[in-house]
């Protein structure tokens, strides 16, 4: 197998690195002043989008971009390395229009959206004219069985009613935010994946109400603001249902694909961060006569991240080489093993890093205890663990032989 990127990926690696080095980073502080004092976008975030966009820096990560359509068409594979490089700062992929949820909400859109549907609300998002989200997880129903999802959505001649409540929305509470894909009932005497249906529904929409915004662990997600949403009576033209009645399903199983391996790609690179930052702090501190680096456990540390992290890399590669040959439904047990793979290898070395760091690792200083966080919510949001190690478990395939006649063990005596 060859694990070299290609002619083209290492081409826009370079490209995508030279601009992070020249005109993201060093914003970086800049960035983390505003959004302390402020709840919108820095106002120089559209200055580097116009940018990054004059570069051929945009839509990095959609593969099936029509020729109409904003963007460079790179394979998942191809996208990988650069996700790396955009994960070492939260909110660099806005820049570059990569940001989730818009990104899946993009790909829902192309996938199941009919040409009215893209024009309306496909174009602006490719474009970065507006923002949108994605309405599943409710707080009254364990979301981890999607079954469960209890909003109604009544066909009441041309228009669909709904009501119901949704929470940990990303980027519900974004003030640019102009729509979200909801998922919801709508036909209960149907069999268990047949009854829900995804609709969009405008954020300015009688009925809808934003009950709050929402943080993870203490951490606010400034890019993509969380939000709590009530929908009462919300009047919707059943021209915005996206895909058939009764397809929530295949819908939100398109989108949740590419969000599960961008999520992993992203926070790759943000570990090949932490591991740079216990490589620098550890080297700088000194601790009982001798510098924190020469410690064999801090080395063990280090070492052991690697490992987990040239590991997750494969696996991810692998995942997404699998996503361009089969498609998304041929890529399931791949996604799910880097889903479980790359959240527990972000916990593990963002809490070394936090270890190495001191009190420091813990403040707003530094971004390892965002990292921890967002390890910690990888291994719920976009399901949980146990979900996706039942889906491997039962695509592990069981042997044609039985412990009494296998050739591996010795016979038992008579």
């Amino acid at each position: 197998m060859d694990f070299d990127l290609s002619e083209r990926s290492e081409r826009w690696r370079r490209d995508l690195s030279a601009f992070f080095a020249k005109e993201v980073l060093p914003r970086h502080r800049a960035w983390l002043d505003h959004v302390r004092a402020h709840s919108d976008t820095p106002p120089f975030m559209a200055e580097l989008q116009q940018k990054a966009r004059a570069a051929g820096l945009w839509n990095l990560g959609l593969p099936e971009l029509a020729d109409d359509e904003p963007g460079t068409r790179l394979s998942n594979l191809d996208y990988a390395p650069l996700a790396e490089i955009m994960g070492r700062l939260f909110w660099a992929p806005e820049v570059f229009n990569c940001q989730a949820p818009d990104v899946p909400n993009m790909i829902a859109l192309q996938n199941c959206a009919t040409p009215e549907q893209k024009r309306r609300w496909l174009a602006p998002l490719l474009n970065a004219e507006t923002r949108s989200a994605f309405g599943m997880t409710e707080p009254d129903v364990a979301s981890s069985d999607a079954t469960n999802i209890a909003t109604r959505m009544v066909r009441d001649g041309d228009h669909y009613i709904i009501n119901g409540r949704k929470w940990f929305i990303t980027g519900a509470a974004h003030p640019r935010c102009s729509f979200l894909i909801v998922m919801g009932v709508t036909d209960a005497g149907a069999e268990r994946t047949s009854r829900h249906s995804c609709i969009i529904v405008p954020m300015d929409a009688p009925g809808v109400r934003l009950v709050r915004r929402l943080r993870w662990m203490g951490c606010e997600d400034h890019v993509a603001p969380i939000g709590e949403l009530e929908f009462v009576n919300v009047r919707v033209p059943a021209e915005n249902l996206l895909g058939a009645e009764g397809e929530g399903f295949k819908v939100a199983q398109v989108r949740l694909g590419p969000a599960r391996i961008h999520h992993c790609m992203r926070s790759i690179g943000l570990c090949e961060l932490l591991i740079e930052l216990m490589m620098v702090r550890a080297a700088e501190r000194s601790a009982f006569g001798r510098t924190v680096i020469q410690y064999d456990t801090v080395q063990r540390w280090i070492a052991e991240a690697r490992v987990e992290l040239e590991q997750a890399r494969l696996l991810a590669y692998r995942c997404a080489w699998r996503l361009d040959q089969a498609g998304h439904h041929g890529a399931w047990r791949d996604v799910s093993l880097i889903k479980v793979a790359v959240p527990a290898m972000l916990q593990k070395i963002a809490d070394r890093a936090m270890q190495v760091f001191g009190a420091m690792g813990g403040s707003d200083d530094t971004p390892i205890h965002q990292a921890l966080a967002w390890g910690r919510l990888l291994r719920i949001g976009d399901g949980p663990d146990e979900v996706h190690l039942r889906q491997i478990f039962r695509m592990e395939p069981m042997p044609d032989w039985s412990i009494a006649n296998s050739p591996y063990l010795a016979a038992h005596p008579a």
